[in-house]
């Protein structure tokens, strides 16, 4: 039986834990002006929605900020959410990744 020295052993298991960290879904807060109606909500979730990977959307008429959360390991891509709000008639003013409990994510 061969014996694998600590070090490869250590930059083994820091490889997986990498690995598995990386594939997480992220979640992302959009500020969208101009959101005042649940029927902007229906607008801007379809829209939001269209894109690749998207996996839930909750939409905050009060604050004005879209919380999407992506399909695991796979990332926003900003120009195509700032594409996709400006379709539904809206403006994007920031986008950041933000850490979410799911159980605060609505499924879209």
């Amino acid at each position: 039986m061969k014996i694998i020295p600590k070090t490869a052993l250590i930059f083994i298991l820091m490889l997986f834990s990498t690995m598995a960290a990386s594939a997480e879904p992220l979640t992302y807060a959009l500020k969208v002006d101009g959101l005042a109606c649940p029927f902007c909500t229906f607008g801007i979730e379809k829209q939001l929605g269209k894109i690749d990977g998207v996996d839930k959307l909750t939409t905050d008429l009060d604050s004005g900020v879209v919380l999407m959360t992506m399909k695991d390991g796979i990332l926003l891509d900003k120009t195509k959410a700032e594409k996709a709000v400006e379709q539904a008639g809206f403006t994007l003013r920031g986008l950041e990744q933000v850490k979410t409990p799911a159980s605060n994510v609505i499924e879209k």
